[in-house]
Order: structure tokens, then C-alpha cells, then sequence
């Protein structure tokens, strides 16, 4: 079974990944993390602060720390600033997840 999610310029619509993230082999707590860790590795790869990164993405570092921590399940659009801000699609942020 696979969740279908195509992923275009401007809008999500769609890449295929396995049910097992979206499915019930994964919690919430499990998939905020896995996201999380896509963010920080990223993040760190550009050489960007958690400081700098939330200042491009309009939010208070305290809360990307509380999002690349797996700690809080941020909403789509919070996820479309950060990969706005890393200058990345939106899709690269669920990857391996």
C-alpha cells in the first residue's frame, strides 16, 4: 500500500512514499522526529544556525529546535517556510522517512 503525494513548484500534490510512513506502523511522535532530523541534517549541510534558519523562516528558534527535535507536530505551512528558507522543495524534507 502506498501514499500517494506529488510534490510540485508550488504546491504539494504528490510523491509516492511507503505506507509505513503515513501508515499505522508509525506514530505521530515517530514521524515528527524522522522530519526533524531531515530539517537539522539539512540544515547543518548549508552550514546554517538553528538561529539563522528560524529568522529566514519567520519563527522563533525555539520552536524549530522544538520541531527538528521530533517534540511538536508543526503544521504544513510551517514546513513550506523551512524548506523555503533552506531553499529546498518541500519533498526533500520527507525524504527516508
Amino acid at each position: 500500500m502506498l501514499f500517494y503525494l506529488q510534490c510540485h513548484k508550488y504546491a504539494i500534490v504528490s510523491i509516492i512514499l511507503p505506507c509505513q510512513f503515513y501508515g499505522m506502523e508509525s506514530s505521530k511522535k515517530e514521524i515528527s522526529e524522522k522530519i526533524g532530523a531531515n530539517i537539522r541534517t539539512i540544515r547543518l549541510s548549508k552550514g546554517l544556525t538553528i538561529e539563522r534558519l528560524a529568522a529566514e523562516a519567520s519563527m522563533e528558534y525555539t520552536q524549530l529546535s522544538r520541531i527538528e527535535l521530533g517534540q511538536i507536530n508543526t503544521s504544513i505551512f510551517q514546513v513550506y517556510k523551512i524548506a523555503k528558507a533552506l531553499n529546498v522543495n518541500i519533498c526533500d524534507l520527507f525524504h527516508n522517512t
